[in-house]
């Protein structure tokens, strides 16, 4: 197959963080929510240079003949491609951040510099730096005879070149830790005027460094590797938890990856740099914007009551399909349901597990668990359960990136409540969202079973577009009680019923489903293969995809992020339509469709179609049965493939571009906020009082009678 149809992952990722950046560039969008698009842009680069460039680095040293499997870029050719296109962006981050802060001055939000500030400003910084930063500093030189420091992960350092006759002096400055990052000055014209904590630290260096002379200075900061594995670096000694501590303490001192500076320095300063922190040139890049924009949150709430500078509020709904005044499992019983947030709200789902949690005849919960929210309600639902006497089985995965701590702790939670924990199997993490649910009465035993495309977490279920599917159909009830019990043992499915369950039983199922489809299309019927996906890697569903398209299936794809197929090129992709939309909300939910009409099968999953979620991570694809909500969903798809507004369109040249046509205007996302604000079910009226009885003759009698 020629490489034109086949994109690298890593190159398409910058891509995709290119329409996250250009969403801050969109004037249409408000002004402080611009800004939050400019920080998410910088910490998803953060994240990406911490994993993916991190586990290049480390390939390229063991071994830089490995190429990638489909654009046979070795991992230094890929390296080399990546630094020159971060630092491309860099300049568009820039431009981009300058052009907003322009825009917040007009509005009276400005950042100031210590050359800006007017005498009353300056005397309250000077008296700031005085009383809450001086006493707290630590600098430190570096030189023949004093050591190099350990610089952490993204903290902020002031660097200065100090004069010195001896040879190279270096000044560092910690600016992380110990200090509030924005410092807003006293303003009584109801303005937000603020400066940055670097800044300050940087204006006033000569204090920190008084026996010496300062010749140049820069802000720096440091982007470690976070390429760490708990199965590669598993001590047999220690249990999981305190392996994965280890690991969490471990990963804090791995390899720099990236440095950033806020101005040139001398050559003779960066190479001593470089060759401390063992990096090269190409991994310096030099930045006007801050180098860590995540301190926009903080000027939220000085913004606040200014609505126009926000996206309008929006929550969660109550959805249609729920009665409010009925539990939930005899609603489940009765119908399959489906809540899609953050359009409607999670509410419904978390009603299930504190009604589960207390109901009698419920005599089990199982779960799994990737990513939940501090003080999570349902970590408490599960831990009331126990608590109630329930057999309550939870999978935590420990190796969920980043959220490893906090994991920990819930683990530590749910044991002491009388929950049984287990983790991943080795080798496999387990990356479904499966809830099952086994009641037990006179009927016998039944089974309630919740598949999600999200995390249970009730923070994101506000943010991220995903589905939950709740059902009582027996055939996937006894599907997911074979998940669990595999799980118990540290053991995969081989097979089932309706349910797909990677690693062995979903890549393999959903080849069959497009197969199936290429056998319609040869034979001269109408194939058809829709797919929204949060990413596109796994070749041989790459592959199969191209097989469709040739054979003329009809290939609609809706991919947020990476997608190393290339749509659109004639004779091989050119039956394939590739969309992704960045707006409001981010893009979440899979869905995969094959077929249309009565042959029409829909599945929702957690699962990408990305070898790591096919081949190396326990996910589950859901069946939708229920002939109205596979309506809903086919709704839902064509709605966000007929987007014109937030969605950009591959192009056979692996570019995109924002879709345009002569329909009429179509915001996916805000179509299904105003629809579920549309469908908020009405209160039913409150019944009228039953009439009073009038009392016959002899109860009138002996009324009075009584009263005297």
């Amino acid at each position: 197959m020629s490489k034109k149809v086949y994109d690298n992952r890593e190159l398409s990722w910058l891509k995709f963080n290119m329409r996250v950046l250009e969403e801050a560039q969109d004037s249409s969008v408000p002004i402080m929510e611009r800004l939050k698009f400019a920080s998410i842009y910088s910490s998803n680069l953060d994240e990406f240079f911490m994993v993916r460039v991190g586990a290049l680095i480390d390939q390229k040293l063991f071994d830089d003949n490995e190429k990638d499997s489909k654009t046979r870029l070795k991992p230094s050719e890929q390296l080399t491609e990546i630094y020159s296109r971060v630092g491309k962006l860099a300049e568009k981050k820039d431009k981009t951040f300058e052009t907003i802060c322009r825009e917040l001055e007009l509005k009276g939000v400005s950042r100031r510099s210590f050359k800006s500030l007017n005498k009353s400003e300056l005397d309250y910084i000077e008296r700031y730096y005085s009383y809450e930063i001086e006493p707290m500093l630590n600098a430190v030189i570096v030189d023949r005879k004093h050591p190099f420091p350990f610089l952490g992960d993204k903290e902020l350092f002031v660097c200065a070149k100090l004069a010195s006759k001896t040879g190279l002096l270096i000044g560092l400055i910690s600016c992380s830790g110990k200090f509030d990052r924005v410092v807003f000055l006293p303003n009584e014209n109801g303005l937000t005027h603020y400066m940055l904590i670097e800044d300050i630290i940087s204006a006033f260096a000569e204090r920190a460094f008084s026996s010496y002379k300062i010749e140049e200075r820069a802000v720096l900061r440091i982007t470690r590797s976070a390429d760490i594995s708990l199965d590669d670096d598993f001590d047999m000694e220690l249990d999981a938890r305190q392996n994965m501590s280890e690991l969490i303490s471990k990963r804090k001192r791995l390899r720099p990856v990236r440095m950033q500076l806020s101005r040139d320095l001398p050559p003779e300063l960066l190479n001593e740099l470089c060759s401390r922190l063992e990096l090269s040139p190409k991994q310096i890049f030099v930045e006007k914007a801050p180098l860590d924009l995540g301190y926009v949150f903080s000027l939220f709430p000085k913004c606040s009551q200014r609505s126009e500078m926000f996206y309008s509020k929006r929550e969660p709904q109550p959805s249609r399909m729920i009665d409010e005044s009925l539990p939930m499992l005899a609603q489940i019983e009765k119908n399959d349901l489906l809540l899609s947030y953050p359009y409607e709200s999670m509410k419904p789902f978390l009603r299930l597990l504190d009604e589960a949690a207390a109901d009698p005849e419920v005599i089990s919960l199982k779960m799994t668990l990737y990513r939940v929210a501090k003080n999570s309600r349902v970590i408490k639902a599960l831990c009331a359960a126990a608590e109630n006497g329930k057999e309550v089985f939870v999978l935590i995965e420990l190796r969920a990136r980043f959220d490893e701590e906090n994991n920990i702790e819930q683990s530590r939670q749910l044991e002491e409540a009388g929950c049984k924990v287990v983790y991943g199997p080795a080798g496999f993490k387990v990356h479904s969202k499966l809830c099952l649910i086994t009641k037990r009465n006179g009927d016998g035993i039944k089974h309630f079973t919740q598949v999600g495309t999200g995390n249970y977490n009730e923070k994101t279920a506000e943010l991220y577009t995903d589905f939950s599917l709740m059902t009582c159909n027996p055939d996937i009830g006894q599907d997911a009680e074979d998940v669990f019990k595999a799980l118990s043992l540290g053991e995969t499915v081989e097979s089932m019923r309706l349910l797909w369950a990677a690693p062995h039983c979903l890549q393999n199922r959903a080849v069959e489903m497009m197969d199936n489809e290429i056998r319609i299309a040869r034979a001269g019927g109408e194939g058809y293969v829709g797919l929204k996906l949060n990413s596109l890697t796994d070749k041989v569903l790459i592959d199969k995809l191209i097989e469709c398209s040739q054979a003329g299936v009809r290939v609609e794809l809706v991919i947020r992020g990476i997608s190393c197929l290339v749509a659109g090129i004639k004779g091989v992709t050119e039956n394939i339509r590739l969309v992704s939309i960045v707006g409001r909300y981010l893009e979440h939910g899979r869905i995969y469709i094959f077929g249309e009409g009565v042959r029409r099968n829909i599945y929702i999953s957690s699962a990408d179609f990305m070898t790591r979620n096919t081949t190396r991570r326990v996910e589950i694809a859901a069946p939708v049965l229920d002939e109205a909500l596979k309506e809903r969903l086919i709704d839902y798809f064509k709605v966000q493939f007929s987007d014109n507004v937030k969605a950009r369109e591959q192009l056979s040249d692996r570019s995109y571009i924002h879709v345009s046509n002569d329909s009429m205007p179509l915001d996916a996302q805000k179509h299904f906020t105003a629809e579920a604000y549309a469908n908020v079910p009405k209160p039913k009226p409150p019944e009228p009082p039953a009439p009073r009885k009038k009392k016959g003759i002899l109860a009138r009698i002996f009324g009075r009678f009584r009263r005297k």
